[in-house]
């Protein structure tokens, strides 16, 4: 059986852009938050810009979308980073800083082992999601899949 890894995708619509001061706090903990990221246990890669920055990068036609993209070894791994560590701090604050996004927002899916998912191929997965529910092609943690 091959080996996989569990993708992510997940957007939120920002209340203005990065340099504005209702975006400050968001901002300012960035840094701190991809670094986190970055050294937790099951990490594996995350979208960014040659700046280690994902807010600059722009991928729909609305300039406040933002797109986050990430891999990890498996479901528990996200999790943890996601809800037991400092990150879950920024979720609760969410509503500070990010207007709420009516249809899924975020969609995770399995690679095989070293593959890097396309923004593209993200948003297949999320749109996949919205239109279906979840399935063993795109889900949520609340209905997960294992792995084909």
């Amino acid at each position: 059986m091959k080996e996989h890894h569990l993708a992510q995708i997940n957007i939120a619509q920002a209340q203005d852009e990065m340099d504005t001061p209702i975006m400050q706090g968001f901002v300012n903990r960035l840094e701190e938050i991809n670094a986190l990221a970055d050294n937790a246990d099951g990490f594996i890669w995350r979208l960014q810009s040659e700046e280690g920055d994902t807010t600059s990068i722009r991928v729909f036609d609305d300039p406040l979308l933002l797109v986050n993209m990430s891999v990890w070894q498996d479901i528990a791994s996200l999790k943890n980073y996601v809800y037991r560590t400092a990150h879950v701090e920024l979720i609760q604050d969410r509503e500070a800083w990010f207007n709420k996004i009516k249809p899924k927002h975020q969609a995770l899916w399995w690679v095989l082992a070293g593959h890097i998912p396309t923004i593209e191929e993200g948003k297949e997965r999320l749109d996949y999601l919205r239109e279906h529910g979840p399935s063993a092609h795109a889900f949520i943690f609340a209905k997960p899949f294992e792995p084909k």
